[in-house]
């Protein structure tokens, strides 16, 4: 019996060991930015959804369709959603956001980005855990939230 508490208290102290390893790697690094005018393809994981690619049927969402009402509040409006979700605005430009959001529990960090293509009256959506492989939907959760802000602010 004390064998199995000895082994218990061990997994215990490695599983917090780990928590705290991937809470100090989340802290570093940052959104992936425009690659040649674009947001970043997601990786392999399923911690990450994105717009830009289509073809990723793993992790495709469709985009926010910019109606042509608000055309010129686009970013103030998005900047403003993003804060009322709990984001920290990192980068601001005329047509990209990126943002991050802090997990309650363990402090983890997620980068939140968009672009807005003003050609075609859409806003691309990126949103993906920097550490781990799977985010129980987190991002997903998030990008729906996003958008129904987004469209119900802009009626």
């Amino acid at each position: 019996m004390k064998t199995f508490f000895i082994i218990l208290l061990i997994l215990i102290v490695a599983f917090i060991l780990m928590l705290y390893s991937l809470h100090k790697m989340t802290r570093a690094g940052g959104a992936s930015g425009l690659i040649e005018g674009r947001l970043s393809l997601c990786p392999d994981t399923p911690n990450c959804v994105c717009s830009e690619f289509k073809n990723d049927t793993s992790h495709y969402i469709a985009p926010i369709i910019i109606s042509q009402n608000n055309k010129v509040e686009t970013v103030t409006l998005l900047k403003k959603v993003i804060r009322e979700m709990g984001g920290t605005i990192q980068v601001e430009s005329r047509y990209y956001i990126a943002a991050t959001f802090t997990s309650v529990i363990f402090k983890f960090v997620d980068d939140l980005e968009l672009r807005i293509d003003s050609d075609k009256n859409i806003i691309h959506i990126r949103s993906a855990s920097r550490v781990g492989h799977g985010d129980m939907g987190v991002n997903k959760k998030r990008t729906d939230l996003l958008k129904e802000l987004y469209n119900n602010k802009s009626l």
